[in-house]
C-alpha cells in the first residue's frame, strides 16, 4: 500500500462530499485529491489523478454510478472503486459490484469504517457491508440445485433478452438494440420469467449473473 492512500470523492451532494472529505483528511495516511459532483467529472477527475480509491455514489442526476464505475475502470483500471450509497437493493448491489465495484458501503457506516475500507481498497481488499454481503452469499452461493437452466429452457432471442435486462436496458431500449417491437420484447420478458420462475425483471437479472448468462468478459 503507498505511504499516503490518494482518494477521489463522487457524490451529487456537497455536504455530503464535505463531510467526507473534512473525515478522511484526519486520517494520516490518507489524502482526498479531488471530488466530483457528477459522475460525468468524477471519470474526468479519476483519468486526471489516477487515484488509488474512488468513493462512488450510485444515484446522481446525468450518469448514474453504476456507469460511472464502469467508466472510471476503463479510464484508471489500477483505481479500486468502493460504492458509498444508501441504497442495498439488489438492483443497485450486482450491478455496481458487476461494473467494477470493490466493495460496497451504506452511508451509515461508522466514520472509522469508512477510512479502513479506503485503506483495505487501496491493498486491492474488498468490504461488503454485512446486509450487502448477506444477499451477495444468498445468491451467489446459494442456488438451489433445481434451479432452471437458462440455456437449455430459452430460446437464443430469450437469452439475448435476458442479457440485456442485466445490463439494465428497459423494454423500449431492448426493442430499439434488437430491433424488434416494444410489444415482442414483453413477450420475450413475459416468457423469460415464467420458464425461468422468476417474479420480475429484478430477479431476472440476478439470476443472469448468478448463473452465468453474463460474465464481466460479456462488456
Amino acid at each position: 500500500m503507498p505511504d499516503k492512500v490518494s482518494v477521489l470523492i463522487v457524490d451529487d451532494h456537497k455536504v455530503v462530499r464535505q463531510g467526507i472529505k473534512a473525515f478522511l483528511e484526519t486520517q494520516p495516511n490518507i489524502v482526498v485529491v479531488a471530488e466530483a459532483d457528477s459522475g460525468e467529472m468524477g471519470i474526468e477527475l479519476a483519468a486526471e489523478h489516477v487515484p488509488d480509491v474512488v468513493l462512488m455514489d450510485l444515484v446522481m442526476p446525468g450518469l448514474d454510478g453504476v456507469e460511472s464505475t464502469r467508466r472510471v475502470k476503463q479510464a484508471s483500471p489500477r483505481t479500486q472503486i468502493i460504492v458509498l450509497t444508501s441504497y442495498y437493493q439488489d438492483e443497485f448491489i450486482f450491478p455496481a459490484i458487476r461494473a467494477g465495484a470493490l466493495s460496497y458501503l451504506l452511508k451509515d457506516a461508522e466514520p472509522e469504517e469508512l477510512a479502513e475500507a479506503v485503506r483495505k481498497a487501496a491493498r486491492g481488499e474488498a468490504v461488503l457491508h454485512p446486509r450487502v454481503a448477506a444477499r451477495v452469499v444468498q445468491e451467489l452461493h446459494g442456488a438451489k440445485q433445481d434451479t432452471p437452466n437458462a440455456f437449455t429452457e430459452l430460446s437464443d432471442r430469450e437469452l439475448e433478452v435476458l442479457r440485456l435486462i442485466a445490463d439494465g436496458l428497459n423494454n423500449a431500449d431492448i426493442a430499439e438494440k434488437l430491433v424488434i417491437s416494444e410489444k415482442t420484447v414483453k413477450s420475450h420478458v413475459s416468457n423469460i420469467l415464467s420458464k425461468l420462475h422468476l417474479g420480475d425483471r429484478t430477479q431476472a437479472a440476478v439470476y443472469a449473473w448468478r448463473e452465468g448468462v453474463v460474465r464481466r468478459s460479456d462488456e
